[in-house]
């Protein structure tokens, strides 16, 4: 049986490293991408995504599951950009410019097919950067993280249909934009 992520954290406070561990593989890839998309710049990503870790860290010994285990740890990344954009004057991501690399094609593909899915994937990011911020984080949130909507409204200090609403909104300019 496989162990839930809130026990995972308990464990981790109790002093069970391996615990942090198997926590940091499952959710350091999501995790980073959803910095990545907030700040746009790598290096600026690692370094938050670190410090975000570090959060977690701290908190061992006082973590008490009130919440989903990614859904805490999304709040924690979450108000870390917000610190971010606050401490440096900018008021989103949205000022930014680094543009992401274009997603990797699968190997076994041939030539025109990864042509393609380079411009499908390349347009997908270019919406993306070009949605407002928070439609674009409640999209990363969903996508990435899995988490629901709820979730996603207590991860970004929203209600309910607000989240709904921006995520509604995000996955239909997407699916317009896509959609040929």
């Amino acid at each position: 049986m496989e162990v839930s992520d809130e026990q995972l954290m308990l464990d981790y406070g109790g002093g069970d490293a391996a615990a942090f561990e198997v926590l940091y593989r499952k959710h350091r890839g999501g995790l980073f991408r959803y910095v990545l998309r907030g700040v746009r710049e790598r290096r600026l990503a690692e370094e938050l995504f670190q410090e975000v870790w570090l959060k977690v860290i701290e908190a061992r010994g006082r973590y008490a599951p009130q919440a989903k285990f990614t859904t805490w740890l999304y709040a924690i990344a979450h108000n870390r950009l917000i610190d971010h954009f606050r401490s440096s004057g900018l008021r989103s991501a949205e000022t930014m410019t680094e543009e992401l690399p274009d997603p990797p094609a699968r190997a076994a593909e041939q030539p025109e097919q990864k042509a393609a899915f380079r411009e499908q994937g390349a347009r997908l990011v270019a919406e993306l950067e070009a949605m407002p911020l928070v439609q674009r984080e409640a999209f990363v949130l969903h996508e990435e993280a899995g988490l629901s909507v709820p979730e996603i409204a207590a991860i970004t200090g929203t209600d309910m249909e607000a989240a709904k609403s921006r995520l509604r909104y995000s996955v239909a300019k997407l699916r317009e934009a896509l959609k040929d």
